[in-house]
C-alpha cells in the first residue's frame, strides 16, 4: 500500500520502530516513549500536510489533516501539561482539542468523495453506511460506553462518551469512501492516509476501552503501539504527497477492490457474532439466547442471499449474454487489474472477417451461431488465466497474462487460427469457415491500458489492410495509417478527373500454345506527392467511402476501349477481364452502365469478362439478379480468389457464373504431390462438373504450368508469361508476337 517513500519517511519509520522496541523491552519507558513519539509524530505531520495542500488539487484534505494534527499535537501537549501541574483547565482544553481533531479527520476523509448520487443511490449509501456505523456502535457500546453511562453523569462524561463516539465518526467516514468507490479515483497518499485515519480510530477505540475499565492504556503494549503506528501511517502519507517521487495525479488503483463492496456483510457479521459472544459471556444465554440466535440466523440468512444477489449482478454486469464471455466491461477490469499488478501481459484484438457477408446472406440468427461458436473456439483456445472478451459485433479481444515475448503470443494467436480453419460450421446445410484478423501488442514497463490498447488496435488495422486472415504483432515501427487512409479517401474523389489513375494490363495465356487469350485490367495510382500507392491500400479505402463506385466505372470504359483497339489492330478474340466490387453490384443502374460502355466503346459483350470476388455477394437477392441480367446480355463472369471466403457449393450451384478463377494460394502448393495438388485440382473438377471454366492464377514456374495441364486447367496468368505493363508496352509485346 505505502508504494515508494522518500528517504526522510524511511528513516522516520526507522527511529519509530526503534522506539517501539524500547518501549516493549523497558515497561517503565512505554508512557514517555508514546507521548514523545506523539508528540513528534504530530508536529511532523502537521507540517507536513500543510506543505502537501500546497498547488494540489487535493488541498482541502490535507489542510483538513493538517488541522486534526494540530489538534492532536495540542491535545498530546495539554494532557502532559495537566499530568504535571495536576490544574483541570489543561484537562478539558485537551478533551476540546482531541474532540475536534477527530472532526477535523473526519472532514479530510469525507472531503475524498466528491461522487454525486442521485435519491436511489444516496439512499443505498446511507443504509450501508448505518450498517457499518451499527457494528462500530455494538462494539463501543459494549467496551465503552455501557460502561460510562453506568456512573453518574458528569462532566467527564464529555471525555469518556465523546472520544468513542469521535471514534464512530472516523470509521463512518472511511466507510463512506471504500462504499462510494471514492479509493478508485485516489492517489497513493490518500489512501495511506485513509489507511492511518482508520487504524487511529481502531486503537482509540482499544485506549478508551481501556480506560473505562480502569486500567492505564498507556501500559498496554498493543494499544500504544497501535496509536503510534498510526499517527507514523498518517505521517508519512503527507511526506509521500510532499515527495516528488510520488505520482500525484495517477490513480494508485483503477477499480474498486472486491472486499470493499461486501464491508456492510462483513460488519452484519462481526455484528452477529459479538451478540452471541456477549451474551454467553456474560450469562445471560436463558434469558437472551433464542432472540439473539433467532435475530443471528435471520440477518445471516438476508446476508447471504444479497451476497449471491450481488455475485449474479456482477456477473450479469460483465458478462456478454450471447457468448458468455466477458463483456467490454468485464475486460476494462481485467485490464486495469493488470496495470494494477504490474504483470507482463499481451493484448489480442480479433476482428471477424467477413462477418457482415454471413449476416446478409444467411440471416441474423446464423451470424449470432458464428459468434457463439466462434466465442467457443476462442474459450477452448486461448490459456487458463487468459481472459477473453466480447467487447463489440464482432470484435472480440483476449488479453494474455503473463507473457513476457512475441514467441508467446503468436502461438496463441496460430492455434485460434488453426482451430478455427480446422473447425468450419454448419448453417442450414452450407459449411461455413470461420475466419479472423488478429492484431497483438506485448505490454511494456509503466504502460497503462490504453496506451496497450492503442498498440494493439494499430496492429489490428494493419492486420485487417492485409486481408490474408493473420496476425500482425505491433512493432514500433507500425504507424497508425488512419490519418493517411482519410487522406487518401480525400483524394479518390479527383484523382481520375486530375489523370492520377492509369490501367496495367496483364495477360491471360492458352497453357497449349502460349498465346494471350485475354487482359486483365489492374488499377494504378499514381499519387503527384505520395507517389505510387498499392491497390492493395487504397481500394479497401475507395469501397468504404463509396468512390470505388465512379473509379469502377472508369476502370471499365478505360479497358473495354483499350481491348477493342488491339482487337480491331489484328489481336483476335482478345477479351477484357475487369475486377468489380460488391458496391458496384448493389448499384441499380450497373447493368444499365456496362451496356453504355460497351455501346460507347464498340467492345462486343462476349469480350468482356466481369471478375467478382466471394466476398461481393453479400446479398444474394441482389447479387443474383444482377448476374443473371450480365449473362442475359452476353457478358460473362468469373469468380476471382475461390475458395477464401465464405462462400459454398450450395451458393456456387446457384450462382449465374462461367469462370472459376483459382487462388494464387493454391496454385502455390503445387509441388507435384497429390496432397499439394488436392485443391486446386478439386476446384477444377467442381468447375467441370458444374460447365465452368477455370483460369490459375500466380503462376511463376513451368512445373506449375506442366501440373495445371494435367489436372485440366488450360488458362492462366502469373510473371512467369508477363509482369502488369502500360497499354503501350503490351502492343509492342503483340507486334513482337506478330513478327514472331
Amino acid at each position: 500500500m505505502l508504494g515508494r517513500l522518500p528517504r526522510s519517511a524511511l528513516g522516520l519509520i526507522t527511529l519509530t520502530v526503534l522506539g517501539q522496541g524500547v518501549a516493549l523491552t523497558s515497561p517503565a519507558a512505554r508512557t514517555a516513549v508514546l507521548g514523545v513519539s506523539l508528540l513528534a509524530l504530530d508536529a511532523l505531520g502537521l507540517a507536513y500536510s500543510i506543505r502537501a495542500a500546497r498547488g494540489t488539487a487535493t488541498r482541502t484534505t490535507w489542510l483538513l489533516a493538517a488541522a486534526g494534527r494540530g489538534l492532536s499535537l495540542a491535545s498530546t501537549i495539554s494532557f502532559a501539561v495537566n499530568e504535571v501541574t495536576g490544574r483541570a483547565p489543561w484537562f478539558w482544553v485537551a478533551v476540546l482539542c482531541g474532540l475536534s481533531m477527530f472532526l477535523s479527520l473526519t472532514g479530510a476523509a469525507l472531503s475524498v468523495s466528491a461522487q454525486r448520487l442521485d435519491a436511489r443511490e444516496r439512499l443505498a449509501f446511507i443504509a450501508e453506511v448505518v450498517t457499518v456505523l451499527s457494528s462500530g456502535f455494538i462494539l463501543v457500546w459494549y467496551f465503552v460506553l455501557a460502561r460510562s453511562v453506568r456512573t453518574e453523569p458528569d462532566l467527564r462524561w464529555l471525555y469518556d462518551v465523546g472520544y468513542p463516539l469521535g471514534t464512530l465518526l472516523l470509521l463512518v467516514a472511511v466507510s463512506a469512501v471504500l462504499l462510494r468507490g471514492a479509493v478508485a479515483r485516489l492517489n497513493r497518499p490518500l489512501i495511506v492516509l485513509l489507511g492511518g485515519i482508520l487504524l487511529y480510530s481502531i486503537a482509540d477505540t482499544a485506549f478508551s476501552a481501556l480506560r473505562v475499565q480502569g486500567r492505564e492504556a498507556e501500559h498496554s503494549p498493543l494499544a500504544s503501539a497501535s496509536l503510534v503506528l498510526a499517527s507514523l501511517i498518517m505521517t508519512v502519507a503527507a511526506m509521500q504527497q510532499c515527495s516528488a517521487a510520488t505520482d500525484d495525479d495517477l490513480p494508485a488503483t483503477a477499480r474498486m477492490p472486491d472486499w470493499s463492496t461486501r464491508l456492510p456483510y462483513v460488519a452484519v457479521g462481526f455484528g452477529n457474532i459479538l451478540l452471541v459472544v456477549v451474551t454467553i459471556r456474560e450469562h445471560a444465554f436463558l434469558f437472551w439466547g433464542g432472540l439473539t440466535i433467532g435475530q443471528t440466523a435471520m440477518t445471516t440468512a438476508l446476508a447471504v442471499r444479497q451476497l449471491i444477489s450481488l455475485k449474479d449482478s456482477r456477473r450479469i454486469n460483465v458478462t456478454d449474454t450471447l457468448t458468455r464471455l466477458a463483456n467490454l466491461t468485464g475486460m476494462r477490469q481485467a485490464l486495469d487489474r493488470a496495470e494494477q499488478r504490474r504483470d507482463p501481459a499481451a493484448l489480442m484484438l480479433l476482428d471477424l472477417d467477413g462477418f457482415k457477408q454471413v449476416n446478409d446472406r444467411l440471416g441474423h440468427d446464423a451470424g449470432d451461431r458464428v459468434l457463439v461458436e466462434f466465442a467457443r473456439q476462442l474459450r477452448a483456445t486461448v490459456r487458463r488465466g487468459d481472459v477473453a472478451a466480447r467487447v463489440g459485433g464482432d470484435e472480440f479481444v483476449v488479453l494474455l497474462s503473463g507473457v513476457t515475448n512475441e514467441g508467446e503470443a503468436v502461438a496463441v494467436a496460430e492455434r485460434v487460427l488453426a482451430t478455427l480453419a480446422g473447425n468450419p460450421l454448419e448453417i442450414g446445410g452450407e459449411w461455413v469457415t470461420i475466419r479472423c484478423s488478429i492484431g497483438m501488442a506485448l505490454s511494456r514497463p509503466g504502460d497503462t491500458a490504453k496506451e496497450l490498447q492503442h498498440r494493439a488496435d494499430v496492429a489490428m488495422y494493419e492486420s485487417k489492410r492485409a486481408g490474408t486472415h493473420g496476425w500482425r504483432m505491433f512493432h514500433p515501427e507500425m504507424t497508425d495509417r488512419r490519418d493517411r487512409d482519410a487522406a487518401l479517401a480525400d483524394a479518390l474523389v479527383t484523382a481520375a478527373g486530375d489523370g492520377q489513375f492509369g490501367l496495367a494490363y496483364q495477360p491471360l495465356v492458352d497453357l497449349s500454345t502460349g498465346d494471350p487469350v485475354a487482359v486483365e485490367a489492374l488499377l494504378r495510382w499514381d499519387h503527384p506527392v505520395l507517389g505510387p500507392i498499392s491497390p492493395a491500400e487504397f481500394v479497401p479505402i475507395a469501397e468504404r467511402t463509396g468512390a470505388i463506385t465512379g473509379i469502377g466505372h472508369w476502370v471499365l470504359e478505360q479497358a473495354c476501349r483499350q481491348v477493342q483497339q488491339w482487337r480491331l489492330s489484328g489481336a483476335g478474340d482478345l477479351y477484357a477481364s475487369v475486377n468489380v466490387s460488391a458496391r458496384q453490384l448493389q448499384e441499380h443502374s450497373f447493368l444499365g452502365d456496362v451496356i453504355t460502355v460497351l455501346h460507347r466503346t464498340g467492345l462486343p459483350a462476349e469480350a468482356l469478362v466481369l471478375e467478382i470476388t466471394e466476398s461481393a455477394i453479400v446479398d444474394e437477392e441482389v447479387a443474383i439478379p444482377a448476374l443473371e441480367a450480365l449473362r442475359r446480355h452476353g457478358i460473362r463472369v468469373a469468380v476471382d480468389d475461390f475458395g477464401t471466403g465464405y462462400s459454398s457449393l450450395h451458393l456456387l450451384t446457384q450462382l449465374p457464373v462461367d469462370v472459376l478463377k483459382i487462388d494464387r494460394s493454391f496454385v502455390a502448393k503445387l509441388d507435384g504431390t497429390t496432397r499439394g495438388a488436392g485443391v486446386a485440382e478439386a476446384v477444377i473438377r467442381l468447375a467441370q462438373v458444374l460447365g465452368l471454366s477455370t483460369v490459375a492464377e500466380g503462376i511463376e514456374t513451368t512445373a506449375q504450368v506442366a501440373e495445371l495441364q494435367l489436372l485440366g486447367c488450360s488458362v492462366a496468368q502469373g510473371y512467369l508469361f508477363a509482369r502488369p505493363m502500360p497499354a503501350a508496352e503490351f502492343t509492342a509485346s503483340l507486334t513482337e508476337r506478330a513478327r514472331a
